[in-house]
């Protein structure tokens, strides 16, 4: 899965305009797979193509106990939730953050073949909607369009920023199902996922500075 991680974002946004903006929770929507890529590029935790490792995705993920194990993905979240709760003097703001990372473990065992792990152990999870495009596919444009739209009817402001938005996001997801896939897992894949969660977060940056959301007695109010 790869923008429906960012549907918690838009909507943990959208429930909560007093917390952080939207670029905020992007960067919470994807913060194992940002650890996982950087992780990754000094050979702490691996991955290998492999043609055959399913149906949609050609990505063997092999070794990633500190990122993607349950526990793993818990500690990110807590440490990030703790950090934003004090950063924002708010609980709610860092309740909401550690739960949109925390997404991330849930939504992959949607998708991914058996490979997540509980704490790095042998025993692997993975509901592998990954070998059904028929299901995989609308599932993951559903719940991100679902989520963007519930944003929009939150908040209030220009609607090219969040289109523009929408569109990468869109359009990002069509490299990832069909575009030729890379033949090795290599420094170079690493550093264009990188580019990929920076590109999008910065677009979110540019759509949460410019949304706004209606308070009490219909005043528009900045989020924060």
């Amino acid at each position: 899965m790869f923008i429906g991680h960012f549907a918690p974002a838009f909507l943990a946004a959208a429930t909560y305009s007093r917390g952080p903006k939207l670029a905020t929770y992007f960067v919470a929507a994807q913060l194992v797979d940002w650890a996982f890529f950087a992780l990754a590029m000094v050979g702490i935790e691996q991955m290998r193509i492999d043609p055959n490792a399913t149906v949609m995705v050609p990505f063997d993920l092999h070794y990633m106990p500190y990122t993607h194990s349950l526990l793993g993905t818990g500690l990110w979240a807590l440490t990030f939730g703790i950090v934003i709760a004090i950063w924002y003097r708010d609980t709610i703001a860092g309740l909401l953050i550690a739960c949109v990372v925390g997404s991330h473990w849930v939504l992959d065992w949607l998708t991914h073949r058996p490979d997540l792990t509980l704490a790095g152990g042998e025993k692997t999870y993975g509901f592998g909607l990954w070998n059904h495009p028929e299901i995989a596919m609308p599932l993951e444009i559903g719940i991100t369009l679902a989520a963007f739209l519930f944003y929009m009817k939150r908040s209030r402001g220009p609607i090219f920023q969040p289109l523009i938005l929408l569109a990468a996001l869109f359009a990002m997801q069509a490299i990832n199902w069909f575009a030729p896939h890379p033949t090795e897992a290599s420094l170079l894949l690493y550093i264009q996922a990188l580019f990929a969660f920076g590109v999008v977060t910065l677009l979110a940056m540019w759509v949460g500075k410019n949304r706004y959301f209606t308070q009490r007695g219909g005043l528009a109010a900045a989020s924060l």
